[in-house]
């Protein structure tokens, strides 16, 4: 997957040339650098150094573009019927709704694509290279192949290098690969497909030089570069619908060719049967029209996903696009990051083997909180021999600063260093005492050549040498140990084993050693490589980790229990990956895919893998798009998480993208659909349980509305179809309409979560927004409203009651019913006949009186009479239209009893909300 600058002449990549070939090959001398005219000729050929912008829409076609939807249309041909029916309230109403709709969608498109800039800007400003033999600094738009490029410790890497010297070179890649710890580099080939975080000679654009000092030759620019290559990735790649719009699309197209059909069908019979004028019946088509259309569904949507939005940003989860709030609920896979997602992105030390035995560390990353502990048991009273000097040398033979900043810990230097000062802590050593007491005189700095750090310290009992490094350096340089009954023979194979076994459990392995009285105090021109003896005392191995949180363990196992598969794709190493992932409960504990694996892989074999495999390592940009693409072409809804602008693509390609606030990138930021506060994978879980309870409200609202819609509808239907006087007229229906939608749709938006929300699977992507019992729902119900309304108005005019208060009468029991529908439709299923049922949700009284006062006005309002025809009630009839919305509300909830009753039914209900999990 290399471009076109990332392999030399003979198509062999730079990564595994030599650094002289590379150099001959690119045509530079690397102690005289590029000459200007040379330079100004690649610059011609290859262009800036810098990613290419590409051609933007314009702020007007991307509003416009928001208005690309079937429901907006069938809204705004809604809204224009009533302004022929001058109904300029409604009409208002509607297209208010659309247009905010489409601000939203504007402004949300236009943070998208800053995405793009916010890489643009992670590029170095400016370059030192060599020029005509001299060095310059540069800008590094400038930059061309073949520049020679000076590093050292603190600079921004401004193009892709291959670097031919290093020295103690370690650059902070975690952005770009996902690794934890600075990655450390050398000039040495190293093979072909080597993943980007195994090329230890390259050096890539827009990383950082944590220490040492370079020089490299350019072998790519621009968009070229890994970054580049990033940059183009998430260029090509479109934000997906999340479910529940593709489904209200789908929804609107069948809606409106239904609503279409039976207005055709109904003003042909209506004309045929001739009694109604074309005016009256064209209204009265109109009414059903825009009755049975759910115009109040966008605005309940649009306010029940943003009190989501409000629930969760109190758990720490930011939502930067609305409908992601809704796509939480419908989640059944999250693919996570490890580094500082599942992880602390700190390291620290979680394991101490000696000569006598091994111990386990407790804390949390560089706090210096925690206990040491032996068999289950914290170590009391004396502290042994071997791992006090493993404290000392901690503390002492240690470059690294560890301090507090805005209540997080932050470390200048390696973080395994860092770590060493909490685990010396936690023996009880205070660094500040043990520096006072044992100053240092002279020191051997690490480097990757000799590949350990030796630092002379002055006591008051006489000069000691401590000595830090790789363990099977260190102990080539050790020909005793030390024990609690003192110092003996070192037993080499015994620290090797023990060496492979913390290594297995992806823990980074350290030996520590000193020597008393070393001798090495009086050498002028200070210590070097060659002096560090052939005697030293073995202390014993440190493993480090960066280790998983606590609350990330416990929210991967509510996720297992709500069927959502968790799965951990990192840049990391193999077994570093697996050893988190056995710890979090992620997979199998053992099995972990490789980089170079999934690029062996065809689309179809790795759709297959990731039905089976949950933890996949040293996985580049590329990797990880491709596992978010094969795991939705199972039928999964995808929420990936990560930090680094490697995450950034595969983020924008998953149907939501969650980066971390704290310590991920702006490019990730801006690419993802959420945000999270604290970077914790426990806020994901919090976040899951308040989409699902946001897909619940909508569904209830749904079923709320429209069966109440329906009825409405049905009332002039029937009219017509019968040939009978309308019981409501079409601005009644609009009234009833308006009122319910508002004061009784809304309601539903603010209804708590449900008990078992999270014990039940995720739901169904190919489900359609009604299922089949949903159809019935909104039949039966529809039609029962249907009988109520009718019968009140034949039972007034049966009484004598004019036209006007027959239709006044209808209009209330309709309205009624609604109300008292409202109350069974808080459950679906489970009984309203409790008053436990009805508490939860203090705005559903404030609803239900809101609809009163406002039907008392209708009713009695001359202002409102004038204008819809109506006429007062006298108190029996309130009397008995409230007996029979209750009658209303009953058969309802015997329905309910009969569902709960029969299996299958009961199974037809509970198929609303299953899911497709794709485990195959």
């Amino acid at each position: 997957m290399n471009s076109a600058q990332q392999v030399g002449m003979d198509g062999t990549p730079w990564h595994a040339l030599p650094a002289d070939e590379v150099e001959r090959q690119l045509k530079v001398d690397p102690t005289q650098g590029l000459d200007g005219a040379d330079a100004a000729q690649r610059l011609g050929a290859c262009g800036p150094n810098r990613l290419p912008q590409g051609k933007k829409k314009g702020p007007v076609a991307r509003f416009l573009g928001q208005f690309n939807n079937i429901l907006i249309y069938v809204l705004l041909v809604s809204g224009f019927i009533k302004l022929m029916l001058s109904l300029w309230l409604d009409a208002s109403i509607i297209f208010a709704v659309v247009i905010l709709n489409s601000l939203l969608g504007f402004v949300q498109e236009g943070r998208a694509e800053k995405a793009l800039d916010s890489i643009r800007n992670m590029l170095s400003a400016q370059a030192r290279v060599l020029r005509n033999g001299a060095a310059r600094l540069i800008p590094a738009d400038d930059l061309v192949p073949g520049d020679i490029v000076l590093l050292e410790s603190g600079d921004k890497i401004p193009a892709d290098l291959r670097l031919v010297d290093a020295r103690n070179l370690r650059t902070e890649e975690a952005a770009l690969t996902g690794e934890s710890v600075p990655a450390e580099k050398n000039a040495a080939p190293v093979p072909e497909n080597a993943t980007v975080g195994d090329r230890e000679n390259m050096a890539f654009s827009g990383t950082l030089v944590v220490s040492g000092r370079a020089t490299g030759v350019v072998v790519a620019t621009g968009s070229h570069t890994e970054l580049g290559r990033i940059n183009q990735m998430l260029a090509e790649v479109n934000v997906l619908e999340t479910p529940l719009l593709r489904q209200i699309k789908k929804f609107g197209y069948i809606i409106t060719a239904v609503i279409g059909a039976i207005s055709v069908l109904l003003f042909a019979w209506g004309h045929w049967l001739g009694h109604m004028t074309f005016v009256q019946l064209f209204q009265a088509i109109v009414g059903i029209a825009v009755s049975v259309i759910p115009e109040g569904l966008p605005a309940l949507i649009t306010i029940t996903l943003a009190i989501g939005v409000q629930r969760m940003a109190r758990r720490n989860a930011i939502i930067r696009r609305l409908p992601a709030v809704e796509t939480l609920g419908s989640v059944s896979r999250i693919c996570s990051d490890k580094t500082g997602t599942l992880t602390l992105m700190e390291m620290m030390v979680t394991t101490v083997v000696t000569a006598d035995g091994a111990y386990d560390v407790s804390g949390d990353g560089y706090a210096s909180e925690g206990e040491v502990i032996q068999d289950g048991m914290p170590i009391a009273g004396t502290i042994p021999d071997a791992l006090k000097m493993m404290g000392l040398v901690s503390n002492l033979c240690n470059d690294a600063e560890l301090f507090q900043a805005e209540g997080k810990w932050k470390v200048e230097g390696d973080p395994t260093e860092g770590a060493l000062y909490p685990f010396a802590a936690k023996l009880g050593m205070d660094r500040a005492t043990a520096a006072a007491a044992a100053p240092r005189v002279d020191a051997i700095p690490f480097e990757s050549e000799h590949k350990f750090m030796a630092t002379l310290n002055r006591a008051a009992d006489g000069d000691m040498l401590l000595v830090k490094g790789a363990p099977e350096v260190i102990m080539e340089h050790c020909d005793r140990q030390q024990t609690v009954r003192g110092v003996c023979p070192i037993d080499r194979a015994y620290f090797v084993r023990e060496g492979e076994r913390l290594a297995s459990q992806g823990e980074r392995v350290l030996g520590l050693a000193w020597l008393p009285d070393p001798g090495l105090g009086g050498r002028a021109g200070g210590l070097d490589p060659r002096d560090l003896p052939r005697d030293l005392v073995f202390l014993g191995l440190v493993g480090l980790m960066d280790p998983p949180r606590k609350e990330a363990i416990e929210a991967v196992r509510e996720c297992h229990e709500g069927g959502i598969r968790v799965t951990m794709i990192t840049g990391d190493h193999k077994i570093t990956a697996a050893a988190i992932a056995r710890m979090l409960g992620i997979g199998d504990g053992r099995t972990a895919v490789a980089g170079v694996e999934i690029e062996a892989m065809n689309d179809a074999a790795l759709q297959d893998c990731v039905r089976r495999i949950d933890v996949f390592a040293r996985a580049s940009p590329e990797h990880k798009l491709r596992l978010v693409k094969a795991i939705q072409a199972n039928g999964q809804v995808v929420a990936m998480t990560g930090d680094g602008v490697n995450d950034a693509p595969a983020l924008k390609m998953a149907d939501i993208g969650v980066a971390m606030g704290i310590k991920g990138t702006e490019v990730t930021k801006e690419a993802a659909g959420m945000i999270l506060a604290d970077d914790n994978f426990a806020s994901i879980s919090a976040a899951v349980k308040e989409g699902r309870t946001v897909y619940n409200n909508i569904e209830k609202a749904i079923l709320f509305m429209l069966p109440t819609n329906v009825a409405q509808g049905a009332v002039i239907a029937a009219a017509i179809l019968f040939g009978f006087a309308l019981p409501i007229t079409a601005p009644q229906v609009l009234w009833v309409n308006m009122i319910t939608s508002v004061a009784l749709g809304l309601v539903i938006s603010f209804e708590p979560h449900e008990s078992d929300v999270m014990s039940r699977p995720p739901r169904a992507v190919d489900r359609p927004i009604l299922n089949s019992f949903g159809i019935w729902r909104v039949l039966f119900v529809g039609a029962a409203l249907l009988i109520y309304t009718l019968l009140t108005f034949f039972a007034m005019r049966a009484q004598g009651a004019s036209e006007a208060m027959a239709r006044t009468a209808a209009v209330n029991a309709i309205t009624l019913g609604q109300v008292f529908y409202l109350l069974n439709s808080r459950h679906l299923i489970l009984s309203s006949l409790t008053p436990r049922a009805h508490r939860g949700n203090p705005l559903l009284w404030y609803g239900i009186l809101a609809v009163v006062v406002l039907q008392l006005l209708f009713t009695y309002a001359p202002p409102l009479q004038a204008i819809f025809s109506t006429e007062a009630l006298a108190t029996l009839v309130w009397v008995k239209l409230f007996a029979g919305a209750v009658l209303f509300f009953l058969i309802v909830e015997m329905e309910k009893v009969v569902i709960r009753a029969v299996p299958a039914w009961r199974r037809a209900v509970t198929a609303q909300r299953e899911t497709v999990t794709g485990d195959g």
